[in-house]
């Protein structure tokens, strides 16, 4: 928490100064994040709620977008309801935030009093229940993204609107994060895509009106599916006559394990929703045995209803997206780089991508629109990988977090020893399917690779006992840098490819045959309009 001094001036607790990732910073590029990180944190506890008053001279609020506040800030006048209440809303990890000059702490109040701080990957509880269970307290916190406070409670009130139980959710693409930025949208337009949109929703897609995206997470599906067809048979296809069963089986039996309802208008809004268990989630986050739903939580999403379980399930899964870019780009990158390679993992393999459905500069369209929250998603995750940082003399510019446009500059250590400790950490499935692309280029005989596996492995199969890598994956990592990038994409793809297909496949199934036409024919006009889009590339020239 934050203390307040005699002098009325902030000065942070020890436990506060931990790095939401667990780490300590190696420089102080980031203490302009500090504030804007720490100070959501604030509504966890009632304590903490008191102390907002202290911050409410410095909201921290983007410059360049004054409607852009943190939305779950908490005026003077509620406080004390907040301080009743925050203990009780573990899902609720924002307060106010700051745009205030980041402190200066000593390196004594640097250290972290939870030693879970250093080593929650290697120590990670996978039994949870609670928020208070998470390593420390602000872990994961970098997950929330920051819009627009009404648009959030929109988005959250149709979440009531469903009596079937959803544990965890969010809300992600081009209806929540735009991905460009032009004229305002005509009346016309914006009923053409929701009828009656509240104007919290107009505002957030004014330049470009479009259907809001949601994944639910449930804890069983035949049961969901059984209570949501009571409710709302309109939203299914003539899949749902058959009953929650079909449904079920049809969902968790074909594809990424998630059903889609699409085209679904609730409160004048237009949304589409998937539904998919909490298990395969966390699954899917933690091995990347899909990558469906783990690579949409690479980039910026906003969560809406959260699960203890799940929010350390994706730190791991951001991680493993970070160590994996770091093996496709060379010593030295930009952010955009960084980010981009991030942002396009999930796009590898993609079907749609292969076909005229789908806009090819969509992954520098999201990067560009979107460079803060990318920034907050993941500044903190480089700042505890011992071997990478940022490298750019802008990063001390004091509001260098705000600036879209900058293009600042990254380093990592190519050293073998570190990249291969990274190789260990990568995800389950993942690991696996890269090791046995080594295997057949090495030529290292089955039963001798058999054996490799299993010195590494636990007896759950869960996990792998060490965390740091051997000569085998020092031999990945100092592999030809195209040769290991071929090996790493081509392990990418195979991951999503079959997935991602069977998944389109089912789409007319679930949406029904005129809703596939109508989402084909929107998509194939992305397509188009992505064509004439100039490249990334050529706009910076």
């Amino acid at each position: 928490m934050w203390l307040v001094s005699g002098s009325g001036s902030l000065a942070p607790s020890r436990q506060c100064l931990a790095e939401p990732h667990g780490y300590l910073p190696k420089t102080n590029y980031l203490q302009p994040l500090l504030p804007l990180i720490l100070t959501q944190l604030l509504s966890q506890s009632a304590i903490s709620t008191v102390c907002e008053y202290h911050l409410s001279s410095h909201v921290l609020q983007n410059p360049n977008q004054p409607n852009l506040r943190d939305d779950d800030a908490v005026s003077k006048e509620s406080a004390s309801e907040t301080a009743t209440s925050a203990a009780s809303s573990p899902d609720e990890p924002y307060s106010q935030s700051a745009k205030a000059s980041s402190p200066s702490p000593s390196s004594a109040d640097s250290e972290p009093t939870n030693t879970a701080a250093y080593d929650w990957e290697e120590k990670a509880n996978w039994d949870i229940k609670k928020f208070t269970e998470l390593p420390y307290s602000n872990f994961g916190v970098n997950q929330h993204m920051i819009i627009d406070r009404e648009f959030k409670e929109c988005m959250r009130q149709l979440l009531w609107k469903f009596r079937a139980p959803i544990r965890y959710a969010f809300a992600y693409g081009s209806g929540v994060f735009p991905q460009s930025q032009g004229d305002k949208a005509t009346e016309s337009e914006f009923k053409a895509v929701h009828p009656n949109a509240p104007v919290a929703v107009q505002r957030a897609q004014k330049s470009s009106p479009k259907m809001i995206d949601f994944i639910f997470g449930v804890s069983h599906t035949q049961h969901w599916h059984s209570l949501n067809l009571m409710q709302h048979r309109n939203h299914y296809s003539a899949l749902g006559s058959l009953g929650s069963g079909a449904v079920s089986a049809v969902q968790d039996k074909w594809g990424a394990g998630v059903y889609f309802n699409t085209y679904v208008t609730i409160e004048g809004i237009t949304i589409k929703y998937g539904v998919v268990t909490l298990e395969t989630l966390k699954r899917d986050l933690r091995e990347w045995d899909t990558l469906y739903l783990a690579g949409r939580l690479h980039k910026p999403v906003k969560i809406l209803r959260d699960d203890p379980q799940v929010r350390m399930a994706n730190q791991i899964n951001l991680m493993s997206a970070l160590r994996t870019a770091l093996l496709l780009l060379p010593p030295t990158f930009t952010e955009r780089a960084l980010y981009s390679t991030i942002a396009g993992i999930s796009y590898l393999g993609d079907p749609r991508m292969a076909f005229p459905t789908e806009n090819p500069q969509k992954v520098a369209n999201i990067v560009s629109n979107n460079m803060q929250n990318f920034r907050r998603l993941y500044a903190p995750l480089v700042e505890s990988l011992p071997n990478v940082t940022f490298d750019d003399p802008a990063c001390n510019e004091p509001d260098w977090v705000w600036n879209q446009d900058s293009v600042l500059k990254l380093q990592q250590d190519m050293d073998p020893v570190k990249r291969g400790n990274m190789v260990r950490r990568l995800p389950k499935a993942f690991r696996a399917k890269l090791y046995f692309e080594y295997q057949k280029e090495l030529q290292i005989p089955q039963l001798d690779f058999n054996k490799l596996m299993e010195e590494s492995k636990n007896e759950d199969a869960g996990s792998f006992k060490r965390q740091q890598g051997g000569g085998f994956e020092q031999r990945i990592a100092q592999d030809n840098p195209s040769q290991l990038r071929t090996h790493v994409r081509h392990v990418i793809k195979k991951t999503i490819n079959w997935p991602s297909t069977t998944q389109s496949l089912k789409g007319p199934f679930t949406a029904g045959m005129r809703k596939t036409i109508r989402y084909l024919g929107e998509k194939m006009a992305n397509y188009q309009q992505g064509k004439k889009q100039k490249p990334e590339s050529e706009k910076s020239a």
